[in-house]
């Protein structure tokens, strides 16, 4: 039995931005092997959660820890060596306009090992290969539809053979066909290359159709956890409605603001506060 069934551990995280709070004791175990989706409404903390795992923000209080690492008290260069363990799909795939396709998928390896350029060709083929992406090696990333711009950086993503590998919003701006592919790629890399996978999105349906585990974050904490099967019966209000995609409910549309009329009516007439 492997010694870190949980791959990441989030323990009573407290994080907060100018005062206001994003995470109020966040509690999460990503299980090795597994897709994990974390999803929730705007503004719940969702992207800064991935900033947090990946040690790019400190949390105020609590721990986190990767591969049994605990991330707080790393020094600069033992957090970059455990950066290298994950790999990251950004929302807009943020490939290197001047370089080619086949240089965007060896920059990883040119920048953080020494290896021949003939084994850096066969590695960065290889990762294009699994992507459907090596005819367009030669391509430059102007030349390159939304969706295989976002291949090419999920090529770039598993180049270094990572344990973990994260998807910030990977289906925004993508049509149909190009969302399916991607949702493929998600299931069969994870499975093929034994990695733990952790995708932030909002897309329910999409995303339950290749996720083993669920959390759903509101108001700082994880209000539900579980099978994409098992929240569609969870009570909860804010559960229903995330998931249910409903404009009414417990997470409020407007942003919390001074009584309305009031507001219009001050007699200074300055700007809102």
């Amino acid at each position: 039995m492997n010694e870190y069934p949980h791959i990441i551990e989030v323990h009573d995280v407290r994080y907060s931005v100018g005062g206001r709070p994003i995470f109020d004791g966040l509690n999460m175990n990503f299980t090795r092997g597994r897709v994990t989706a974390v999803m929730g409404p705007s503004g719940t903390g969702k992207t800064t959660l991935l900033r947090l795992i990946t040690g790019q923000v400190a949390a105020d209080a609590g721990s986190i820890e990767v591969a049994g690492t605990r991330l707080s008290g790393l020094s600069r260069t033992q957090l970059f060596d455990l950066r290298r363990r994950m790999g990251m799909l950004f929302q807009n795939g943020a490939l290197l306009t001047d370089l080619s396709v086949f240089e965007n998928v060896a920059f990883p390896l040119r920048e953080h090992t020494r290896l021949p350029e003939r084994l850096i060709r066969q590695m960065v083929l290889t990762k294009l290969q699994a992507v459907g992406l090596r005819g367009a090696a030669g391509l430059m990333p102007g030349e390159l539809s939304g969706g295989m711009s976002r291949r090419v950086a999920l090529a770039r993503a598993i180049v270094m053979d990572p344990q973990i590998l994260i998807y910030d919003e990977p289906f925004v701006g993508l049509d149909p066909i190009s969302m399916g592919v991607i949702l493929r790629l998600i299931r069969h890399l994870n499975d093929a290359l034994g990695l733990t996978s952790i995708v932030v999105s909002h897309d329910v349906r999409e995303i339950s159709s290749v996720a083993d585990t669920v959390f759903l974050l509101s108001g700082g904490k994880v209000v539900a956890e579980g099978t994409p099967q098992e929240l569609q019966s969870v009570p909860s209000e804010v559960v229903k409605q995330f998931v249910g995609g409903l404009a009414d409910g417990p997470v409020p549309f407007h942003y919390p603001a001074p009584d309305y009329f009031d507001d219009l009516l001050a007699r200074d007439g300055g700007r809102p506060a």
